[in-house]
């Protein structure tokens, strides 16, 4: 990690959403962000990691890279976000890493990839964010 690139995490506040569904980042920069969510208290009715919880950590992980890339004069706001939920999940938690795919001057990309405890992936997603002037 370049000195530019510092670790973010201790400064991220994740909204009150994401604060009640017990996600935390772990490792902040533009270029990867780390967090992590547990599956008690995110189900759906049969037990099952609810996917509106797996798109829910995508966009909180994404937009964090995001707005590390746009830096303080931008506000970051999510357009697009879609995902494929590869298998399920019952107990534990989930990880998700976000990486670029793209970082421009006013749209930033990010894939998202949630795993679980065994390193399974439970859902890939793809984060589109406008960044605009404050």
């Amino acid at each position: 990690m370049s000195q530019n690139e510092e670790n973010h995490a201790t400064q991220i506040q994740v909204g009150s959403m994401a604060e009640r569904m017990g996600i935390a980042v772990s490792f902040a920069t533009a270029n990867k962000v780390v967090g992590h969510m547990p599956v008690e208290g995110n189900t759906q009715p049969f037990g099952l990691l609810n996917g509106g919880a797996s798109m829910a950590l995508a966009e909180t992980l994404g937009s964090v890279g995001a707005h590390l890339h746009a830096g303080p004069n931008k506000s970051v706001v999510g357009i697009d976000i879609n995902g494929t939920h590869h298998r399920s999940a019952k107990t534990g938690s989930v990880t998700g890493t976000a990486t670029p795919l793209s970082l421009g001057r006013t749209i930033a990309v990010y894939e998202i990839v949630i795993t679980d405890e065994r390193d399974k992936r439970i859902c890939t997603a793809r984060l589109t964010c406008l960044l605009r002037d404050l």
